[in-house]
């Protein structure tokens, strides 16, 4: 199975590469360093020194694995990172990150899962460890790794019951890839249950490393200095939304009975449909502007209706500056996004009905009473209005959100010491 799944990888090679080309004209990221996604590396550091490879594939996951990586590099201080991506944002994302570890990370593309491609980055990096965070496997990815003897973890890893389905129904070619793993730390017990179903042997909860997240001064500062450019007006914030759900919200909006001068702050998910997303806001008939746009001191003009994030790398500061916040992907059927964050900062959550990636998340806020569910985007704006216009609610629901972040942290020292054993 695993060589027809490696023959369709070489064979759909040159189409992968012409959609990077292709990608690469909203995002400039993706034409570059292509030898490091072929497998190509320059020479290796004569300085190099024990490795540790972890592989965050986009921007949430590079995001989630902060406090990992900085455990592990405190723990191991001889040691260094190599941080692999899929995507320029995730890698954007890491260098901005992971700038205060100077050279003892180092950053690259994955390469291709073709076979040969992972045995050269491994014969390169010479891993002593593979990392994989939340649900990425990879069969020859993983059957290298066991051919060099590079035990594989997967780490914060979470599998929801359709995307077990999916593997299952690829039979063989996942099967043998589950035993290749030597370690799944699993965020919760359902997820444990559900990787031990397709053959892993070696499995531990540890929880969410999500929430052990710290936010950065830094970004509480620019949030502040946001904060001040808006000035006291009620902000709510659509955070992380994805194509279909902004023509949604937009919708709601005019309809809605928001507080006098509130404003809608909308910061897409991904950085391509910043334009797309701004024409569709004026399309609305609505006065916009651009956070790239606010120079130091700027403020946002008092007849701004909709503030489009069209920032990389703030979203920490967005959510310092909203007064409540709707976690996007939820309003269609997209599975959610995280809602720690704002939790971690004490802002009420709002999220849609759609949250299958981060249902066990999502069912705690909400018991704990720091999250509440809408059916749709009206819903949003009506339990947005209502929070804005009562004081007393708004805080008490962020302090809920803020107790509910803080009780599950622990997920890091758990996970380092369930890794140690495997790096003696």
């Amino acid at each position: 199975m695993r060589l027809l799944y490696t023959l369709a990888w070489w064979l759909a090679l040159p189409l992968v590469l012409a959609r990077l080309w292709l990608r690469g004209r909203q995002e400039p990221g993706y034409r570059q360093h292509w030898g490091e996604r072929l497998g190509f590396y320059g020479r290796q550091p004569t300085t190099a020194t024990d490795t540790i490879w972890l592989h965050a594939v986009s921007v949430g996951e590079t995001r989630a694995a902060e406090p990992l990586i900085d455990a592990l590099l405190a723990a191991w201080p001889r040691c260094r990172i190599v941080l692999t991506h899929m995507t320029p944002t995730g890698r954007a994302t890491g260098k901005a990150l992971f700038a205060k570890h100077g050279a003892r990370l180092v950053q690259s593309y994955l390469p291709y899962d073709t076979g040969a491609m992972p045995a050269r980055f491994i014969r390169h990096f010479t891993p002593r460890i593979c990392i994989l965070m939340e649900t990425e496997v990879w069969p020859n990815l993983i059957h290298q790794c066991n051919r060099y003897k590079v035990p594989v973890v997967l780490a914060n890893a979470r599998l929801s019951q359709r995307s077990l389905g999916k593997a299952q129904r690829l039979g063989k070619l996942i099967a043998d890839a589950a035993r290749g793993i030597t370690l799944v730390a699993a965020q919760t017990q359902d997820d444990a249950d559900r990787v031990r179903q397709l053959g892993v042997q070696d499995v531990v909860v540890t929880g969410s490393i999500k929430f052990d997240v710290v936010v950065p001064e830094a970004a509480l500062a620019t949030g502040a200095a946001l904060r001040a450019a808006i000035g006291a007006r009620p902000v709510l914030l659509c955070a992380s939304t994805r194509e279909g759900e902004e023509q949604l919200i937009l919708d709601a909006y005019i309809r809605a009975s928001l507080p006098a001068h509130a404003l809608l702050l909308i910061v897409p998910r991904h950085p391509q449909r910043f334009d797309e997303v701004e024409k569709l806001i004026a399309a609305h008939g609505l006065a916009v502007q651009r956070r790239s746009g606010l120079a130091q001191d700027d403020v946002v003009a008092a007849g701004t209706q909709v503030l489009l994030g069209d920032t990389m790398g703030e979203m920490f500061a967005y959510y310092a500056a909203c007064d409540c916040a709707f976690v996007g992907g939820s309003l269609l059927p997209l599975g959610g996004q995280n809602l720690i964050e704002p939790a971690a900062l004490g802002k009420p959550v709002l999220i849609g009905p759609h949250t299958f990636n981060f249902a066990l998340v999502t069912e705690q806020a909400i018991a704990a009473g720091g999250a509440a569910l809408v059916a749709d985007a009206d819903a949003l704006m009506a339990q947005a209005a209502a929070l804005l216009q009562d004081p007393a609610r708004l805080s008490s629901m962020g302090q809920k959100a803020l107790a509910f972040a803080s009780q599950h942290r622990g997920a890091t020292p758990r996970t380092i010491a369930a890794i140690q054993p495997l790096l003696r």
